[in-house]
């Protein structure tokens, strides 16, 4: 593929994907000293073009034609539920939402902005240390990240000031501060804004948590609360509630993204080039495979291009990382029948399941009201905050009200209470019986991986470029089913709190396998991992590739299993961690930075 490309002159840092992940990297590598360039497969893309008020918040245009999307004509994955099955592409979206365009997911993502709970870094450790090895159940592969809460901290603490993020602490420097999370870890400071005022749904949810007996707390939301310059010199301006965060880009530069926070003050940078529109096809190793000599990419014209670089850092979207790795031959793709093999292992999604409450008629909800990130949720029933050994399942999962704003397609697809006709007047008053008068709960739960749920290259499907789609293999476990059905009915003791006229709790069932057709959450994870084994993980604990030393690979591949939170706030420090030691070791002595 290289033979024919033309090759351009080489450069230190040379990055796939211009999201969050990818934009970090850049501003770290170039305050390195190093030229930089990132390769964007899809378009460029900015806020004062793409959040242009007043045409931006449309949400024909936004959530249901899917502007700010990856194209799935041109490339997609293939999906099946186990082994047995016939893949097929994904064609339209549903199940998850993969973003393309510079500023990735990041410019619509919807801004709940979490920190990894400590014991879910150390999970496989911490379930034996309390249940015994004979708890995890068979063919469940749990792994630890290999890096603690405590190393992490000082990077989402850093995360955090360049995102400015909104949200109330527990706990700082040991000394409890507030009503934040109380299961969450101490801090080293205070979140850079005060956390964003409840809507009326988060204020009925927070107080009957309370009653039912639980934790309550504002969401950490990358949505300011106040006027903000970051430690970039990037501003961001009050959040008004206005509902157009998830999809969108935010025209009140409100919303946390790399094209607001990060791209502003980079692409001034002399030593960054952004290339937007470039498909990047493989790494380039050398000839003992040891060792990345640059890419290979199509350009805007269709051009085949090769760019040498010292080093590739891949931080494209979770499963594109993972297709990079297998059509470049870095890490041993992994079998599922031997359990061996990383690149591909531990794929994960997340287990979310919505509920629905409905109030007295007297009690208006304003769903037109919200934001992205901001909400109350409580975490009695997340990571290991609660005693699984009567239960029978590793995992847990938070439960929250997040309303981000239902708009006029959206109301009109919730229909009504269960037993509403699904047309005529009485469907028409179901429907504005729900936008008026109910909420949503979610249960955000965590998903966990199993040897036979994996990824790996389809044998039949190819991209636009003639090569191979990835594939998923992919279905929900008992473990999961379990897990789900235990924490939805806890949402039926706050709905009764609440005074509930009527409750819709909505459970997985044993049985009824994962379906594409309903959107869930675009929170895929796994596939190259991290850890400090590289008979189990892709990557060392610095996400640096065990088998060819100048790849970094940043994203939520690294994860060993899902997590209940949201993944962003996790990525952001992954990235920011693995840039420390890039720049403070790496740059000097290049080579494995684990053993």
């Amino acid at each position: 593929m290289s033979t024919d490309a033309r090759r351009l002159d080489p450069v230190d840092v040379v990055i796939v994907g211009g999201g969050w992940a990818g934009s970090i990297m850049a501003k770290e590598m170039t305050e390195a000293g190093r030229s930089v360039v990132v390769l964007e497969r899809g378009p460029d893309r900015g806020t004062a073009s793409d959040g242009a008020y007043p045409a931006s918040i449309d949400e024909l245009e936004g959530n249901f034609r899917y502007k700010l999307f990856q194209d799935l004509s041109k490339h997609t994955v293939t999906i099946r539920n186990n082994s047995r099955q016939v893949a097929l592409p994904y064609r339209r979206m549903a199940a998850f939402l993969p973003g393309e365009g510079v500023g990735g997911a990041g410019l619509h993502w919807s801004g709940v902005h979490f920190r990894m709970p400590p014991d879910d870094l150390r999970l496989r450790t911490r379930v034996i240390e309390k249940y015994g090895t004979k708890f995890i159940p068979e063919g469940m592969n749990l792994q630890d990240y290999g890096v603690t809460y405590e190393e992490l901290e000082p990077f989402f603490d850093r995360a955090e000031k360049v995102f400015g993020t909104s949200g109330e602490p527990y706990r700082v420097n040991g000394e409890v501060v507030g009503k934040g999370n109380v299961f969450s870890p101490s801090r080293s400071d205070h979140f850079p804004l005060p956390a964003l005022k409840d809507v009326y749904t988060a204020h009925l949810f927070r107080k009957s948590a309370e009653e039912a007996g639980f934790h309550p707390y504002s969401l950490p939301a990358a949505n300011a609360s106040r006027q903000y310059v970051n430690p970039y010199g990037a501003q961001m301006g009050p959040c008004n509630f206005c509902g157009y965060c998830s999809g969108y880009a935010c025209y009140m530069y409100s919303k946390a993204s790399p094209n607001v926070n990060i791209l502003p003050v980079l692409r001034r940078h002399p030593l960054f080039e952004l290339r937007a529109s470039c498909n990047v096809l493989k790494v380039e190793l050398d000839s003992d495979g040891r060792r990345a000599t640059g890419v290979t990419y199509a350009d805007a014209e269709g051009n085949t291009v090769t760019q040498p670089a010292e080093l590739v850092i891949l931080s494209a979207f979770q499963f594109h990382n993972v297709r990079l790795m297998l059509l470049s031959g870095i890490g041993r793709p992994y079998d599922p029948a031997r359990n061996e093999g990383v690149v591909g292992r531990n794929f994960v999604y997340q287990n979310v399941t919505t509920s629905t409450v409905w109030l007295d008629p007297k009690v208006e909800t304003n769903q037109y009201v919200g934001t992205g990130g901001g909400g109350v949720a409580f975490d009695d029933f997340n990571s290991e905050n609660f005693d699984h050994g009567p239960l029978g399942f590793v995992g847990g999962s938070p439960v929250w009200v997040n309303q981000a704003g239902v708009k006029a397609i959206a109301a009109a697809q919730s229909g009504g209470p269960p037993g509403t006709p699904r047309w005529g007047s009485a469907w028409k008053a179901g429907m504005i019986d729900t936008y008026r008068h109910s909420l949503r709960i979610d249960a955000h739960g965590a998903n966990m991986a199993y040897r036979d749920v994996y990824l790996d290259l389809d044998p039949t499907w190819k991209d636009d470029h003639g090569q191979p789609l990835l594939r998923m293999t992919f279905d929900w476990k008992d473990n999961d089913i379990c897990m789900n059905r235990y924490v939805v009915d806890k949402i039926g003791d706050v709905a009764k709190a609440m005074g509930a006229r009527q409750v819709h709790l909505t459970r997985r069932e044993f049985g009824k396998p994962f379906d594409t057709r309903h959107y869930q959450t675009t929170h895929l994870g796994g596939g190259a991992v991290m850890g400090t084994d590289p008979g189990t993980s892709a990557l060392n604990r610095y996400l640096q590739s065990w088998d060819v030393h100048n790849v970094f690979v940043i994203g939520a591949n690294a994860f060993p299993q899902g997590t209940g939170y949201n993944p962003t706030g996790m990525v952001a420090a992954l990235a920011y961690w693995a840039a420390h030691h890039i720049r403070t070791t790496y740059l000097a002595h290049p080579g494995p930075l684990a053993g």
